[in-house]
């Protein structure tokens, strides 16, 4: 799914932020992504989104060399990867409905293939007296949801998530943890960046943790 081969990252001209990561993600695998503020955490989860070029080594995913793709076949790779950034990225003019919605949108689905899929996963996260807010309305914690629900609605064969139960309450954090384990089953690789120790305690999975833009890997 992901292979990492000796790779380095620094913003301009300053330090790399990252370095001299090796490792691989295989194909269904459920993992943390752990480690202090200001390790780098962020920004491994953009290069695994592929927003981000690496400064150095060797970025492969779904078995392509990232360095040798334009921009609109990266575009296209990213539409196979579900993201929940910590600042959410709603659009402010579509409803809570329409956010999580997009992606059936952009793959041009006609609404009637996908309304009933998007209802019944907004009232899961507890969303579905909220559908016809605006993001500008919403509280943090349903923001959150709402870019949780937009992230994996459709399936991605990778879902990478910033911090997902930052902002909510500890029974709600952990309904969306068994949403993401229900998609890892369905066959979703999955990688969670959290601080929260007590969380990834409660569950047996690989832990990938940054030290000082270092990774080191917990099977």
């Amino acid at each position: 799914m992901v292979r990492f081969e000796n790779v380095g990252l620094r913003y301009g001209l300053g330090p790399e932020v990252l370095r001299d990561l090796s490792f691989q993600i295989e194909p269904h695998s459920f993992q943390f992504l752990t480690g202090p503020s200001g390790a780098g955490k962020t920004s491994l989860l953009k290069l695994l989104f592929l927003s981000l070029r690496p400064t150095r080594g060797l970025i492969s995913v779904f078995n392509y060399d990232v360095a040798t793709l334009d921009k609109d076949e990266l575009a296209t790779l990213r539409r196979r990867i579900g993201i929940v950034f910590q600042d959410f990225r709603l659009l402010d003019h579509m409803t809570t409905y329409e956010n999580v919605a997009l992606p059936f949108r952009v793959m041009g689905k006609e609404e009637a293939s996908y309304r009933n899929e998007v209802v019944e996963l907004l009232h899961w996260v507890g969303l579905g007296d909220r559908m016809n807010a605006l993001p500008p309305v919403l509280s943090g914690g349903e923001k959150q949801r709402a870019a949780i629900a937009r992230a994996v609605i459709a399936r991605p064969q990778l879902l990478l998530a910033d911090e997902p139960t930052g902002n909510v309450d500890p029974n709600l954090g952990q309904r969306l943890l068994r949403l993401f384990m229900e998609l890892n089953k369905s066959g979703t690789t999955v990688v969670i960046a959290t601080h929260d120790i007590s969380l990834m305690d409660e569950y047996d999975s690989r832990r990938l943790v940054l030290h000082e833009g270092r990774l080191h890997v917990y099977d």
